[in-house]
């Protein structure tokens, strides 16, 4: 059997520049959609400009600028919405970090399906595993496809040349060097590495040049 294609589309959403991916087997159509935070309509234009059926809507973890455009997105895909479930409580609590950052409340939506540890998400013919990555929220988790090529989406655990802020609710600073040691940095060094904002990078590159890794 032949490696299946990948399709991938970045969006940066919102005024925060959440990346939203869309990642999709283009031999089947299926997709699944990384952390719509904001801009629906954009996200909604690459679905249909692809031809795209959207199987899962997969968030990294559950802080605003992630989570902003759930509710619409399930409301027009009717995908399921999966996380993992150490971050519920901070997606019920939306309000909060509306208010501390002084922007509208979006609408919550329900979550389908809890994401843990080893899980693994398949659309089409494409899978990724759930690796637990928490640090920056409880919940933060990481998919990491192997196939077709060595490509890890972080969300907001590890950016090029720098790793997510631990100063807000939940975060832990010993506790997201436990993930990136435990979990980011064991996968090999041409892994890309797709962030929740800003550029790829890869492993290799985070790992020679990240300030924040030297000494891992």
């Amino acid at each position: 059997m032949t490696a299946p294609h990948l399709l991938h589309e970045i969006l940066p959403v919102g005024w925060l520049q959440c990346n939203c991916h869309v990642v999709a087997d283009p031999d089947t159509s299926d997709a699944i959609v990384i952390d719509p935070g904001d801009e629906v309509e954009r996200v909604q234009e690459v679905l249909c400009r692809h031809n795209l059926k959207v199987k899962y809507l997969v968030n990294t973890h559950a802080h605003i600028d992630h989570v902003g455009g759930l509710a619409r997105l399930k409301e027009l895909t009717g995908a399921p919405v999966l996380m993992h479930p150490d971050d519920l409580w901070l997606y019920q609590n939306l309000a909060m970090q509306a208010a501390l950052i002084g922007v509208p409340v979006p609408r919550l939506t329900e979550i389908d399906q809890m994401l843990r540890a080893d899980d693994t998400v398949t659309w089409g013919r494409l899978s990724a595993h759930i690796l637990h990555t928490p640090g920056h929220t409880p919940g933060s988790i990481s998919l990491y496809l192997p196939s077709p090529d060595k490509r890890l989406f972080s969300g907001d655990t590890l950016f090029a040349g720098s790793i997510g802020r631990t100063d807000l609710w939940g975060g832990s600073f010993e506790t997201i060097l436990r993930s990136l040691h435990g979990e980011l940095l064991a996968l090999d060094d041409d892994t890309r590495v797709c962030p929740g904002h800003g550029p790829q990078t890869t492993i290799g590159e985070e790992r020679q040049r990240n300030p924040f890794l030297q000494g891992l």
